[in-house]
């Protein structure tokens, strides 16, 4: 069915009728289709499961379309961003054009799911606010990350969770508290990569969150075990280019005060109550185990 998504996501691009939307959108990488995929599963016996779930995907594109603008990325799932071949106004206004051709098309869906579905967006753009203002400096509040990370990232997979579930008259609850976790464990996850994986692997040199200013999970429990001195050496190494050891000096101490356990203790939690919430659905326990196996 995914396929059926793929088409219908080019058929509501190509209704907007403006041949430069088109060849934007067609140069962008599809990703992972998650989002998608967590509608189908769920809302499977639903006609209106394809609709739904490629709307959700032309939210997700435009709010990627807007976070690369806000992070001046030049690289977007391995291929150029749009603000990098065109500009930062082509992709804003391009992002602008997905969000309501999306609304457009949600507003034919029953009161209860398009309101869920919009109540995510404003709280994703919410959390992309929140994001820039942790980048200015550097958070050691654990839970002021992690409310970010629910709104930026979290939320539309909850958002995707309930609305599948309310087409396919389930639980909503149960599924939206399996798509949040989902989501939330999901970005811990890349939040660990990013620090153990080598640049090959990750499409972006190691450690880049943490150069661009972002504060992880990773960092933020060995900054709360560091001593004084080693607080304000980890303060001084974030937002800006690692000097030779600096990257070295990190990841030793976060071996030696076990950050990168602790981020994945957390990860596990939060899927384990995913898991709990939707046990008797095999398919989502393996998709949120799959997940988990990811190397790092």
């Amino acid at each position: 069915m995914i396929e059926q998504v793929e088409n219908d996501i080019k058929n509501l691009v190509h209704q907007i009728d403006y041949s430069n939307v088109t060849r934007l959108f067609d140069a962008l990488s599809g990703g992972k289709r998650l989002r998608a995929k967590l509608v189908l599963k769920i809302a499977a016996s639903s006609e209106n499961s394809v609709r739904l779930a490629a709307i959700i995907e032309l939210i997700h594109a435009a709010s990627l379309l807007h976070d690369d603008v806000i992070d001046e990325a030049s690289v977007r799932r391995g291929v150029p961003s749009v603000n990098a071949t065109e500009d930062s106004k082509t992709a804003v206004m391009l992002g602008d054009v997905l969000y309501s051709k999306a609304f457009s098309e949600l507003v034919h869906f029953e009161s209860a799911i398009a309101s869920c579905i919009a109540h995510s967006v404003t709280s994703l753009s919410v959390g992309e606010m929140m994001d820039v203002a942790m980048a200015s400096h550097f958070n050691s509040d654990a839970d002021a990350y992690l409310n970010m990370l629910y709104l930026k990232t979290a939320t539309l997979m909850e958002a995707a969770a309930t609305a599948a579930a309310l087409l396919a008259q389930k639980d909503a609850t149960a599924y939206g508290v399996y798509g949040k976790n989902l989501g939330l464990s999901f970005q811990i996850i890349d939040d660990i990569l990013d620090i153990v994986s080598d640049e090959a692997t990750l499409g972006k040199p190691a450690m880049n969150d943490f150069v661009e200013g972002k504060c992880t999970l990773p960092y933020i429990y060995l900054y709360d075990a560091l001593n004084r001195r080693d607080k304000e050496r980890l303060k001084d190494c974030h937002a800006r280019e690692l000097a030779p050891g600096e990257g070295a000096w990190i990841r030793a101490r976060m071996e030696e005060h076990h950050s990168i356990e602790k981020a994945y203790a957390l990860a596990r939690k939060l899927s384990d109550e995913a898991i709990t919430s939707v046990k008797d659905d095999r398919e989502l326990v393996a998709v949120i185990e799959t997940m988990m196996k990811r190397r790092y």
